[in-house]
């Protein structure tokens, strides 16, 4: 492993430049496919995207190589039930990284279907990853602001069509579904100025699951409850993880039944389902901060501080 040889900043570099070389590379892989798909015939269209899903899994497979390469990687994972990759999954993961992405792909990568995120319309303009992730049907979601919806309340409903169709791909496609809860990245700064009653979270945003289990739910064999901590640092937690002085970060993974009645429910005008559905997703979340405060304190004892490089 290269990190016993070079700086932690040498490694960051090597590790930032491969994975761009890598990623256009695939990009050039994936390009013809791009275009194919603008094709109005649907058996192409399903035949360009199972061929950018297979790059991108190969993507993965070949950033984990390399993170074994560069990284004097010992992650401590608990994975806490066995996955199937012929199966639908929900991930709810705590967010507060960028990183958590790579760690997540690297996570599922051969034990569950490929992954995919509910993504922001505007994402779709992103050079490179947005056509990347258009041809791999990842769901785009033109969310609307108070007053749009008040002055078009039909646009209330754009988003859970939007999904029910996106969904239809899925029905013969086993898919992983990945929701970032909080819908940002954790700081103090933020934990403070939210009023979060957690001490490692923000509150999660209970509509966006419920949202996605109206649309999708009976299809999932379970929600995979991912647990990420890493070790405390004054960098970028980015820039920390692609130097790798993330090597042992610590994950926690559970599978957890979706209670039946709470797969279908109308979260924004009844009540009662709302309340019962906070209550539920509150209960895994404080249960997530008390495993985070756990996995946090423990960190010290798990790593060694590296020698000093000439």
């Amino acid at each position: 492993m290269l990190s016993v040889i070079f700086p932690p900043s040498a490694i960051g570099v090597l590790t930032v430049v491969a994975m761009i070389g890598w990623m256009t590379t695939c990009f050039l892989l994936l390009s013809p496919a791009i275009l194919l798909k603008l094709v109005p015939y649907r058996p192409l269209q399903r035949a360009c995207a199972h061929y950018c899903i297979w790059i991108a899994t190969n993507w993965v497979r070949n950033n984990k190589l390399l993170f074994r390469l560069l990284h004097a990687e010992q992650w401590e994972v608990d994975l806490r039930a066995q996955l199937e990759p012929g199966r639908n999954y929900l991930v709810i993961s705590n967010h507060q990284s960028w990183a958590d992405i790579v760690v997540l792909f690297d996570l599922l990568h051969a034990r569950a279907p490929f992954p995919r995120f509910f993504l922001k319309w505007e994402l779709i303009y992103v050079p490179v990853i947005g056509l990347a992730c258009w041809a791999m049907d990842f769901p785009f979601m033109r969310r609307h602001d108070r007053h749009a919806l008040q002055a078009h309340p039909e646009l209330r409903h754009q988003d859970l069509e939007t999904t029910r169709r996106a969904c239809e791909l899925y029905r013969t496609e086993p898919v992983t579904v990945i929701n970032f809860l909080e819908g940002t990245r954790f700081t103090e700064t933020k934990r403070v100025a939210r009023q979060s009653p957690y001490r490692h979270l923000l509150r999660p945003k209970a509509g966006g699951m419920s949202f996605t289990l109206n649309a999708m739910g009976e299809q999932f064999a379970g929600v995979i409850d991912v647990t990420i901590a890493y070790r405390p640092t004054t960098k970028p937690l980015l820039w920390s993880f692609a130097c790798g002085e993330q090597d042992q970060l610590a994950i926690h993974a559970d599978v957890l039944p979706i209670p039946p009645d709470l797969l279908h429910g109308d979260y924004e005008n009844d009540a009662e389902f709302r309340l019962r559905f906070q209550t539920w997703i509150n209960g895994v979340w404080a249960r997530k901060d008390a495993r985070l405060d756990r996995m946090s304190n423990a960190r010290p004892a798990l790593q060694a501080q590296r020698p000093a490089h000439p």
